[in-house]
Formats: structure tokens, C-alpha cells, sequence
């Protein structure tokens, strides 16, 4: 995805003290300012959007990105020395596979203890009324804004407050735990001055396994077929690396309607080299209100790609050639039956 940065020559204070350089983001971050003079500060002292017209246009994710009159440096926030408080602290925080009774003690803890909540919009809605009553602020993006979400995290958390950046699953599985830390480092600061903190949460792979039955109590790998930071060649190696062994494999990511021929290829990759009727379990929106659950075969699994039932909320679990179907149950032996009797 491209961006389009544009950058004043305008600095201006943040309410928590950070003096910054004005910069847009890009089509996927947050909303622009609208002025030429627009100064508009943070919450917390981070680089807010400006631009050189007046005008704003809504981008492919949903947010409104700025016009511009020219393309320039890539966008700086605010560095450490920017700041003069002392640093809060920083916890990634994983909520599970959806409702609050999916969240584990700690995560809830953890929330519970933030200041400012950072987040996903679809995965702030998700939070308890608890939880959000307690936050003094809860700061959200639409989809693709990652960076811009994450740097505000941790620019509010530079300016003095424990902030929690939140994401469904687990924060180290195809989340924002690395991105925190490489912003961090980028902005010269140091996660043990952050107290950074990374509290798990059950990933998607586990939530819906476990919908399914046991279908991952042997050696298991994921994969993602969203090539928006991963080049589809690389994928497509290591769905032939994995699904050669025997591994179940846990797609993540499986369709959108600008890559449906992802989930198509990899459907083709998996047939090269598993038998048209391995099981297949498809899990809709894990512990969600919209939750559907289906098990069928990979011969079958490429039809499912036009239904409703598989989209970015979707996981996918291929099982090995050991795992069968009873009594509407993915199972793979763990090898039990061949030490005991039983």
C-alpha cells in the first residue's frame, strides 16, 4: 500500500508538552487536519495530520487521509527528547478471541490499570463497559492504521501515561507487540524506560481449534494470506514448505475481496500435496455474535471462498493426514494409540 506523506515547515507544542513536526499520514491513517495553519495537537504530544489544502478525501480504509499539493519526506513524529515528562508505561494487551468471558484475568487487569486504551476500532467495541468507563481516554483508528494507532500509543505513553495498545487473539501473532518495540527504538527510547509489557491473549488458531474439536494437539504451524506486508511468492513458499509435512496448518486471513485469488492459490498449493478429503474446519467470527463453524474437505474449501462464511474474520485449520472427522469433531492423534492400549 502506498503513502503519501506531506510535511509543513509549521511546528507546534502538544498539550503534553512534545514539540513536533506537522506531518500527514498515509491513505490508511487518521484524520487530516483541514487548514493550511492548522496546529491541532495530539491528546498526548504524538504528530497529528495536516495538509496543504483545505480539503479531505476518504481513503480505501475508511479514513479521511489529507489532500496535498506535493509529496515530500516520509512522516516524523515526535522523538523521545521531545517529551518532558517521565515515560508511562506501555502494555500490549490480547482480548482473546472476542467477548469479555474470552479474556484472561490479566488482560482485564491490565485495562483496568491503563490510563489510555489505543486500538482497532472493531476491537475497542469489543471491550467491557468496565473497562471503558475506567479509561480516562480510548483512542481508536479504522483498519490499515496500524502505525499511526501504534505511535500514538506510544507518544501518550512518552508524555507520562500507562497506556494499553489492544488487539483480538494474542498481541505476538500477527499484531502490534513488534511494531511497538520498532517504534520505540525508532523514536530513541528503550522499552525498559516504557516498562513495556506484553500481556498474552488466546489466539485465533486456539479459540477455533477448539470450536472444532481437536484438530491441533500435534505439530501445527499458521499462515497468513494477507500480502499487504508479506509478498504473495513468500507465502505461497511456505504454504508448499509446510503443507509437504505434516503439520495442520491455521490459515489466518483468508479472503478480501481484493485477494480472493490468495485463498484460491493457496486451496491449489494445499491440493499439490494433501488428498482431496482431508478434513477442513472453517470458523466464522470465533465467540462473536455472527459465530458460524463448518467442517468440510480440501477439495471442497475453495467453493467456500465466494459464501459469507470466509472472510478476514475467518480462520481455516487444514488438518495432516492423520486427522479425521467423529462425531462432528476434527481430531488428529497425538500418538497415543501407538504406546498405549487404551
Amino acid at each position: 500500500m502506498s503513502t503519501d506523506d506531506t510535511t509543513t515547515t509549521d511546528e507546534s507544542a502538544s498539550e503534553c508538552g512534545a514539540t513536533t513536526e506537522r506531518s500527514s499520514e498515509s491513505a490508511c491513517g487518521t484524520t487530516a487536519a483541514t487548514t493550511d495553519d492548522a496546529s491541532d495537537a495530539s491528546k498526548c504530544g504524538g504528530s497529528t495530520d495536516s495538509a496543504d489544502t483545505g480539503s479531505s478525501s476518504d481513503s480505501g480504509c475508511g479514513s479521511a487521509a489529507a489532500s496535498k499539493k506535493e509529496t515530500t519526506e516520509e512522516n516524523v513524529g515526535a522523538s523521545a527528547d521531545d517529551f518532558d515528562a517521565d515515560p508511562g508505561t506501555l502494555t500490549t494487551v490480547g482480548l482473546g478471541p472476542g467477548r469479555p468471558e474470552g479474556m484472561t484475568q490479566r488482560a482485564k487487569a491490565a485495562l483496568l490499570d491503563a490510563d489510555h486504551i489505543v486500538g482497532y476500532t472493531t476491537y475497542t467495541e469489543l471491550l467491557p463497559d468496565e473497562v471503558i468507563e475506567q479509561a480516562d481516554d480510548v483512542y481508536n483508528t479504522p483498519m490499515c492504521g496500524e502505525v499511526s494507532r501504534t505511535e500514538e500509543a506510544v507518544d501518550r505513553t512518552l508524555a507520562g501515561n500507562d497506556v494499553a495498545i489492544i488487539g483480538s487473539g494474542d498481541p505476538n501473532v500477527y499484531a502490534l507487540s513488534g511494531l511497538a518495540l520498532e517504534i520505540i527504538e525508532s523514536k530513541g527510547a528503550t522499552a525498559s524506560a516504557l516498562d513495556f509489557e506484553v500481556v498474552p491473549g488466546v489466539p485465533a488458531a486456539q479459540s477455533c481449534g477448539a470450536r472444532l474439536g481437536a484438530p491441533l494437539v500435534n505439530d501445527s504451524v499458521s499462515v497468513s494470506l494477507s500480502d499487504h506486508l508479506t509478498p504473495m511468492p513468500e507465502i505461497e513458499s511456505r504454504l508448499h514448505a509446510v503443507a509437504s509435512e505434516s503439520f495442520t496448518i491455521t490459515i489466518y486471513n483468508p479472503w478480501s475481496r481484493k485477494r480472493r485469488e490468495n485463498f484460491q492459490k493457496a486451496c491449489e498449493i494445499l491440493l499439490t500435496h494433501r488428498d482431496e478429503d482431508t478434513p477442513v474446519g472453517i470458523v466464522h467470527g470465533a465467540s462473536r455474535d455472527d459465530e458460524a463453524v463448518e467442517i468440510t474437505t480440501l477439495g471442497e474449501l475453495e467453493a467456500y471462498g465466494e459464501t459469507d462464511l470466509v472472510d478476514m474474520t475467518t480462520t481455516v485449520v487444514v488438518g495432516n493426514e492423520e486427522t479425521y472427522v467423529w462425531d462432528g469433531r476434527m481430531v488428529t492423534p497425538r500418538g497415543y494409540e501407538s504406546k498405549y492400549d487404551y
